[in-house]
Formats: structure tokens, sequence, C-alpha cells
């Protein structure tokens, strides 16, 4: 089983940059594949990175590509999502899961088996 805690988040102008964490429990995390999702009120849940359980080969939506970047340390059981030239739209709730073991990364939020339970991030204009 693998918990996760997610932390980073807070309010920034647009423009500006967010480093969010996620940092799980338990000596599996380097069998899983983690995925960054995000959620805006009254929105679907959305995708917006994935990594391989390696922490090699990452997938972005075009709606963040160029501006995010998914990074997976397992040798300190910790996944980092760096957000670059934020706008208001990317105001949400920000969640990471881990899909495993020995599973690829997925943009399907239905693939995940475990959840953080999120860390708000609000862009200002």
């Amino acid at each position: 089983q693998v918990q996760l805690v997610e932390s980073g988040g807070g309010l920034v102008q647009a423009g500006g940059s967010l480093r969010l964490s996620c940092a799980a429990s338990g000596r599996t995390f380097s069998s899983y594949a983690i995925g960054w999702f995000r959620q805006a009120p009254g929105k679907e849940r959305e995708f917006v990175a994935a990594v391989r359980w390696t922490g090699g080969s990452t997938l972005y939506p075009d709606s963040v590509k160029g501006r995010f970047t998914i990074s997976k340390h397992n040798n300190i059981n910790t996944a980092y999502l760096q957000m670059n030239s934020l706008k208001p739209e990317d105001t949400a709730v920000y969640y990471c899961a881990a899909r495993g073991p020995y599973r690829d990364r997925s943009s399907n939020a239905h693939e995940y088996d475990y959840w953080g339970q999120g860390t708000q991030v609000t862009v200002s204009s």
C-alpha cells in the first residue's frame, strides 16, 4: 500500500511558479507510476502529468506541456510537479496519485490505485 501527501500549494500571481511535492510512504514507491490531476470547482478531474515508475517517460496534456514538469525521485520517495508560467485557469485542487506496481503512466484517473488529499493552487490575474 502507498500513502501520498501533497504539499506546496498556495497563492501565486499569473506568470509565477510553484513546485508541488508528493511524499509517499512505503517501500514500494519505486514500483509505482505517479500522476498529477487537478479539479476546479464545478469541473471534472483533469489530467495534468504522469511519469513511469522508473522516473522516466513522462506524459502531459497540451494545456500544460512546456510549462509543467513532473519528476519522480525513488531514493527519497517523492514526486514533484514544477509549474511555471502559471495562468488563472490553472487554479484548482491538485492531487497526486499512484498506479502500480510496475504499471505504465496513464492519463486516466480511474486507472490509479492510491490518491493524496490534495493541495490548493490559486493563480491570481
